[in-house]
């Protein structure tokens, strides 16, 4: 009897067709409405060639509702390691051809054996989110693959860096891990996020509203928050994900990159002195400022389009690569709000998680006075930053370049909430108040009976007393008062000086954040 021998060779890479194999209709319909398959992606995303697939022959193993005929290799997911610009990386993408890229047991276990490995490796993971939420087939088996990739969400935060980029629809369980990652991207109007969509919102709760208005791009860029950057694109998108991680430590036992071959001077940095008005009731754009004294096209904003009255980004200082946190004037003349407190307090402490020196440009009036503010919580959303300032131990740089009021004086990397260097440009006010609310308090009887040269004359003694930074000097809050031109300098002096920092705090469990 004449039997033939099955080729192993030839059922690999049969085996291999297959788990890339996608219709060709379907690729085409993708691509014609501006978006790439799963594969497609992480080439685009990681470094040629350095792709290396996990589990690509995983199948689900569920036959209720049909479901043992609607089988795929992967099971809809696709998850391995790469390097990008040299460095290692561990990431999972959704393939979105397969049920929606909706989650199921196996597809849970894929994802959640590559961020185990990233977390034991010491390298940052990505996720190339396009998924529907829970396999409905699957039932609970579902939702607790959701939960065990919630939980190693929280693991690995603060341990390694987590960086989502959303495609197409994302729902249910599908959107509750890229918001515990640390930073989450979008594509312009081919992104969308929510808990429920417009069909369910419109059932329970009568409103009518459209994927985008409910949960697009520019949705949870400008109003929730939710995302930290809009791509154009997905070519954009990549290319953001790799400049942010070039930022980044691979792990919290790592000190940030160091590109000191690439360090370039800001090309404009004499201009300091007239980039900021003497005046105080004047507004400037505060990233004429930062760009004049950071490396040359090195600052990176984060939530640009987000409580834009605060600005947060990274940025390199003579090569090393460090994060910005600074009052912008030219919204909301720089307050303090509860969206600020949020953005900055949650930026400042994934950079202290990951060793990035913080460097704090200051001109705040205060907080942002108000009813909407008060009743929101603007004192618990406030408490937020000041504990974040407080509780991060890497090295911390400050300038004031004018108003440093109140309670957002403190706030804002004082001396007194750790601080390592705390320089201030002569233009600044360091004071409970501003020159005329400080009149009005202090005089408020005379107010009403004294003419205008008498207040007039109170405010000029209150500023000449007040408002100039060499009382703080004098009582040790400032450490020097600089020349505008010489901010980069001092600046690059006192973080070498600071780089091997240690502060060890007490033993506890974790403090307990003002939520």
């Amino acid at each position: 009897m004449n039997t033939t021998q099955k080729d192993p060779y030839s059922e690999l890479e049969q085996r291999k067709k297959e788990a890339g194999l996608l219709d060709q209709k379907t690729v085409e319909k993708r691509h014609k409405a501006g978006y790439l398959h799963a594969r497609e992606r992480i080439e685009h995303l990681v470094d040629k060639d350095s792709f290396l697939e996990i589990d690509r022959y995983a199948l689900h193993e569920c036959s209720d509702f049909g479901m043992d005929e609607r089988k795929a290799l992967g099971d809809g997911v696709i998850t391995g390691q790469a390097k990008i610009d040299g460095r290692p990386v561990y990431l999972f993408a959704h393939d979105a051809t397969f049920i929606g890229g909706a989650l199921g047991e196996v597809f849970a276990r894929k994802v959640c054996k590559v961020m185990d490995l990233a977390k034991n490796a010491g390298c940052p993971i990505i996720g190339l989110n396009e998924s529907g939420g829970a396999r409905i087939q699957e039932g609970v088996k579902s939702l607790a693959g959701y939960a065990d990739i919630f939980y190693r969400n929280v693991q690995c935060s603060g341990v390694i860096p987590q960086i989502s980029i959303i495609y197409g629809a994302c729902a249910g369980g599908a959107v509750y891990s890229p918001a515990v990652t640390d930073f989450s991207i979008m594509v312009k109007d081919k992104s969308f996020m929510f808990v429920t969509g417009p069909e369910i919102v419109k059932t329970v709760t009568g409103e009518e509203v459209t994927l985008e208005d409910l949960g697009g791009a520019r949705v949870h860029n400008t109003k929730s928050g939710v995302a930290q950057l809009m791509a154009e694109d997905e070519s954009q998108s990549f290319l953001m994900a790799r400049r942010l991680l070039s930022y980044l430590p691979s792990n919290n036992m790592e000190l940030t990159p160091v590109l000191h071959d690439q360090a370039m001077e800001p090309k404009r940095a004499h201009e300091l002195r007239q980039v900021v008005p003497i005046d105080p009731t004047k507004p400037y754009n505060m990233l004429d400022v930062l760009t004049r004294i950071f490396d040359e096209e090195s600052f990176f904003e984060m939530s640009p389009l987000y409580a834009a009255n605060i600005i947060t980004g990274f940025a390199r200082l003579n090569g090393v690569a460090v994060a910005v946190v600074a009052n912008q004037p030219k919204w909301l003349a720089g307050c303090l709000d509860i969206n600020a407190s949020t953005k900055a307090a949650r930026f400042v402490r994934f950079c202290d998680a990951f060793n990035i020196p913080i460097i704090t440009f200051v001109d705040v009036p205060g907080y942002l006075p108000g009813t909407n503010q008060e009743f929101d919580g603007i004192i618990r959303h406030g408490a937020k930053l000041l504990y974040a300032y407080c509780e991060a131990t890497v090295p911390k740089l400050t300038v004031i370049t004018r108003k440093a009021y109140g309670g957002a004086f403190d706030v804002m990397g004082s001396k007194n909430v750790g601080g390592d260097y705390n320089f201030a440009w002569p233009t600044a006010e360091i004071a409970v108040v501003g020159a005329q609310a400080a009149v009005n308090l202090l005089y408020r009887k005379e107010v009403k009976n004294q003419e205008k040269e008498y207040l007039s004359e109170r405010v000029t003694e209150y500023k000449d007393k007040f408002a100039n930074p060499y009382i703080a000097a004098q009582l040790g809050y400032v450490d020097d008062v600089i020349l505008p031109e010489q901010t980069r300098e001092h600046l690059i002096r006192a973080l070498e000086m600071q780089k091997n920092k240690r502060i060890e705090r007490p033993a506890r469990k974790h403090g307990n954040i003002p939520l």
